[in-house]
């Protein structure tokens, strides 16, 4: 019985806890019932509760949820491509262009491919700032081609790598249905964290975040995107396929088309503009040294899976991964790839994108650099001195030592004809790679992997002939599980060798 009188005495109070409304010449009106102190103190948050309620949602879009921030008069976003023969202190010179203008960069990729670089860089500026910037760049030494390609039908890829704060348990059962849904993949598993990679257009990686951001982002690595035109038109020559297959393989084919180049110049006295010819050896970044002084400029492949070169890279140099968070503002790549550029460091990989914070960028960049400088530190040490000095540079990491996890997505073009569709679908099923785009004398390919994977794949579409490749670059954060095979290779006893 006292339990009984219990419960009715909860429920006389939660009636008297509850408002009701009445209209009133057509307006409704809140009514409270006679109640305790407590009742009358919570009136303004009901209030606000029921108008809430009551307000309509202004937000309004079609598949995804979106929240529009208009540009300014005049202001457009536009996508420019720039292929650019591979040289130290390149990027440097591109990102000085941009920042000199005060043109803020909104992504950037940078792959290199054997002897040149594509980079794909998205700025917001009305269309007479984005001509000179064109016109500008395109003055710059070893820049052989630009062109703006916002009007053209293209694809369109981007790469995203995403750490949630999700322990086992429903949360994570729920974000396994959602990655399935998103055609994501788990990159690391840790007891308090899950890692995962996706690729596709902005509007889905957006979707996405809009989705997992209530399980919290730990961290976030995007790179800018990439593309390549639809069909038969190529970037660089903006018009169809060659008429026929060239005899040579295309590495051969740049190899020789860099070698007439040289004999040109040669023919005309080695004048060039710039600080330099083509024909004549690197050796130095944007300022000349004497050809007997030798140094981290010399070394031109430190990721040979990725860049094919002919020689091993020396066992003096390693690869170096950072991870930089600076302030999203206009000229801050220039002012960390200058600090690159004055010591001659060839930045061979950089992906600039967003950051998991409001206003902060992430610039995950692979440079080569010593194995231990003179004090038996890092050799690399003194360069992240240097970064931690400026202004707008938030927080660096360097994983080269530390297990992480890296990603690349690659776009290759390749040349097939209709009897050949079978036999590039199985070796793109073979990588786990996505057929996006064909044509009749074409197929698109998109890869994600790692550098020697992107290697094999694109030796094996040689004899059928590669008319294009975009890639990404290496991205990359931590991996809180701490597995990673190649960190492991160097542990014994649990310690590091």
């Amino acid at each position: 019985m006292s339990l009984l009188k219990e419960k009715l005495g909860n429920a006389r109070s939660s009636s008297l806890a509850c408002p009701f409304t009445r209209r009133i010449n057509g307006q409704p009106r809140m009514y409270w019932r006679n109640g305790s102190p407590s009742v009358q103190h919570n009136r303004a948050n009901v209030r606000v509760r029921v108008a809430e309620a009551t307000t309509p949602n202004l937000r309004t879009g079609d598949v995804y949820v979106i929240e529009p921030k208009p540009l300014e008069e005049g202001v457009e976003k536009h996508i420019i491509s720039i292929f650019v023969a591979d040289e130290p202190g390149l990027i440097n010179r591109v990102a000085g262009v941009f920042a000199r203008r005060g043109a803020n960069i909104e992504s950037l990729a940078v792959g290199l491919t054997v002897d040149k670089a594509l980079f794909t860089v998205v700025i917001a500026g009305k269309a007479a700032t984005v001509a000179n910037l064109i016109k500008q760049l395109s003055k710059l030494v070893k820049v052989r081609y630009v062109e703006d390609i916002t009007v053209t039908n293209r694809i369109e890829r981007e790469l995203l790598l995403l750490k949630l704060r999700v322990s086992a348990g429903p949360a994570r059962a729920e974000v396994l249905q959602l990655a399935q849904i998103f055609r994501a993949r788990i990159v690391d598993v840790s007891d308090t964290t899950l890692s995962l990679s996706v690729t596709g257009d902005p509007g889905k990686l957006t979707a996405m975040l809009k989705v997992m951001a209530k399980f919290g982002v730990v961290e976030l690595a995007r790179t800018g995107r990439i593309c390549l035109r639809r069909g038969e038109a190529l970037l660089e020559r903006g018009s169809g396929l060659p008429e026929a297959p060239a005899a040579e393989s295309p590495r051969q084919a740049s190899a020789s088309a860099l070698a007439a180049e040289a004999a040109a110049l040669a023919a005309k006295g080695g004048s060039g503009s710039g600080s330099g010819s083509e024909g004549e050896e690197r050796t130095a970044d944007v300022y000349m040294v004497d050809e007997d002084v030798g140094g981290v400029w010399d070394v031109d492949n430190v990721l040979e899976p990725t860049y094919a070169g002919s020689q091993a890279p020396s066992s003096d140099f390693r690869p170096y991964t950072l991870n930089i968070e600076v302030q999203d503002v206009p000229g801050v790549l220039n002012q960390v790839t200058q600090v690159f550029a004055r010591r001659g460091y060839n930045v061979q990989s950089l992906v600039v994108g967003p950051s998991e914070r409001e206003g902060m960028s992430r610039i995950v960049m692979v440079v080569p650099g010593r194995v231990t400088s003179p004090d038996g530190s890092s050799g690399i040490s003194p360069l992240l001195k240097q970064l931690s000095k400026l202004v707008f540079v938030q927080t660096i990491t360097d994983l080269t030592d530390i297990p992480f996890v890296n990603r690349e997505l690659m776009l290759v073009k390749v040349r097939c004809s209709a009897s050949q569709r079978g036999e590039l679908r199985d070796l793109a099923a073979i990588f786990r790679g996505s057929i996006v785009d064909v044509s009749a004398g074409s197929l698109t390919i998109e890869v994600l992997g790692k550098e020697d994977k992107m290697k094999a794949f694109t030796d094996l579409l040689e004899p059928y002939g590669i008319l294009e490749i975009a890639r990404t670059g290496r991205v990359a954060m931590a991996r809180d599980s701490g597995v990673n095979s190649e960190f492991l290779e160097r542990m014994s006893m649990g310690r590091v060798m």
